[in-house]
C-alpha cells in the first residue's frame, strides 16, 4: 500500500486500524464508572483510531450515543460535556485528597448524595418513594424518574445522524416480559432516545421504558457487554476481518476482601464483569470450526464444490479475523460499593484519567495493529496492567 492509499480518520490524521476491515467500539454498563470510558475515547481518537461500529449497554449505551450522534471533531468534547453535567461539585471536594479517610468517607457520603437526591440531567426521586405507600400500586415500581436523561440525550445526541448510518451503534436491553436479552440496532431500526433510556433502565431503581407496548430493562440484567452480539455478528462473515476495543468498568479478577463495604463491591465486580474469556472461548470454537469447513471444502473436487448444499456450507465458513483490545478499569483503590452511583466531579475526573492511562498504554503496543494469523483467529490483548 502506497503512503498516499493509507486511510485517513475524519480528522485527517493516518489511521492506525488500516489492517482490519472495521473498528468496533464495545462499552460495558456502569454507571458513574462509565467516565472511564469517555477518557479511554479521547485517547484512542487522539491516536486516530475511528470506530466504524460502537455498541453499548447501561452507560455503555449512553457513551455510545454521544460518539455515533456527533461529528469526529466534536465527540470527545461532547462527552466531557455529558460528564460534566451529570457530575455533581460538592463543598468538600477540595478535602477529599487529603487523607485516605477522608477520600473513603467522601465517596461514600457522595454515593449517598446521588441516592437521597438523584443526578442533574440523569434521575431524580420518584414523586411517590416505595416507603411511603404501599408496595402493591401499579405504579411502586422504582425508585426514580429518568425523564430528564430523556432531555439530557435530545441535548448531546444527534439521532438524525445516527439514523442516516455514518457509524454503526448497537445498545442492549432486556424485554421484561421475555427475559430475553435485544439489541437496538441502527442497522435494523430507527434508534430513538428511548432505546439508549431502555438500555439504562436498572431495576429497581429506574423504570421499565415501554417501546411499541413492550416493556424493557438494563441490559446489564442478563449482559453487561455487548462483546456477544459483536461476536456473533462477526463469525457470521459479515464484516471481515475486525478489531474490537472492549472497555469494561467491573474487573472479573480481584482480591479477598476485608471489609463488609469491600463485599459488596466486590459483589458488583463479579456480577456485572463480562466474562470475556469465556465469550471469546466460544467464539474461537466457532470459528474452528467454520475454518475445519473451509479446508474441507477448498479439497473438493469441482464438481463437489458447485453442489448447492456444499457451496451453502462453505458461505458459513471462516473468512476473517478478530483482535480485541481489552481495556479494564481496575483502578478501584478507596472506591465503595456505591462507585457505579458516586457522581462526584472529583471521582468523574478519577475514572476519566484512568481510562486515558491505560488506553495509552494500549497504543503503546503493535502488536494489535495487525490481525492474527489466519490459524488463530481470534487473539486478545489486555494493556490494562504494567
Amino acid at each position: 500500500m502506497t503512503e498516499t492509499a493509507v486511510p485517513r480518520s475524519a480528522s485527517g490524521k493516518r489511521s492506525k486500524t488500516a489492517a482490519y476491515d472495521q473498528t468496533v467500539l464495545v462499552l460495558q454498563g456502569g454507571g458513574a464508572l462509565g467516565s472511564y470510558q469517555a477518557g479511554a475515547f479521547e485517547v484512542l481518537q487522539a491516536n486516530a483510531v475511528e470506530p466504524d461500529w460502537v455498541a453499548g449497554v447501561s452507560i455503555g449505551a449512553i457513551n455510545a450515543a454521544i460518539i455515533a450522534g456527533n461529528p469526529p471533531e466534536t465527540r470527545s468534547q461532547q462527552l466531557r460535556a455529558f460528564w460534566e453535567q451529570i457530575s455533581v461539585t460538592f463543598p468538600a471536594d477540595q478535602f477529599s485528597g487529603l487523607h485516605p479517610w477522608m477520600r473513603s468517607s467522601f465517596r461514600q457520603w457522595s454515593g449517598m448524595m446521588s441516592a437521597v437526591g438523584g443526578v442533574p440531567g440523569f434521575f431524580r426521586p420518584a414523586l411517590l418513594q416505595p416507603f411511603v405507600q404501599p408496595w402493591t400500586l401499579p405504579s411502586d415500581t422504582s425508585f426514580y424518574d429518568t425523564a430528564p436523561l430523556r432531555d439530557t440525550l435530545l441535548q448531546f445526541v444527534d439521532f438524525d445522524r445516527i439514523n442516516r448510518g455514518e457509524m454503526r451503534l448497537s445498545v442492549g436491553a432486556v424485554n421484561v416480559l421475555k427475559g430475553n436479552s435485544v439489541y437496538f440496532d441502527s442497522h435494523e431500526i430507527e434508534i430513538k432516545p428511548e432505546h439508549i433510556m431502555a438500555s439504562g433502565a436498572l431495576p429497581p431503581g429506574f423504570p421499565a421504558i415501554v417501546i411499541d407496548d413492550v416493556p424493557y430493562w438494563d441490559g446489564g440484567v442478563v449482559s453487561n457487554t455487548p462483546l456477544t452480539y459483536v461476536l456473533h455478528n462477526a463469525s457470521e462473515g459479515l464484516t471481515g476481518d475486525t478489531l474490537v476495543f472492549q472497555v469494561d468498568l467491573f474487573s472479573a479478577s480481584g482480591g479477598m476482601p476485608e471489609t463488609l463495604d469491600e463485599v459488596y463491591a466486590r459483589v458488583k465486580d463479579i456480577t456485572y464483569s463480562s466474562r470475556t474469556r469465556l465469550n471469546t472461548d466460544a467464539f474461537l470454537e466457532r470459528y474452528r470450526l467454520r475454518q475445519t469447513i473451509r479446508s474441507l471444502y477448498e479439497r473438493l473436487p469441482p464438481e463437489a464444490q458447485n453442489d448447492p448444499d456444499m457451496r451453502q456450507c462453505y458461505s458459513e465458513a471462516a473468512h476473517h479475523r478478530v483482535s480485541i483490545v481489552h481495556l479494564i478499569n481496575h483502578d478501584s483503590s478507596g472506591h465503595s460499593h456505591s462507585k457505579d452511583y458516586e457522581f462526584s466531579r472529583v471521582t468523574m475526573n478519577e475514572h476519566w484519567a484512568a481510562g486515558r492511562r491505560d488506553a495509552e498504554k494500549a497504543m503503546r503496543h503493535r502488536r494489535w495493529r495487525e490481525p492474527p494469523p489466519e490459524a488463530d483467529g481470534l487473539r486478545v490483548y489486555d494493556f490494562s496492567r504494567d
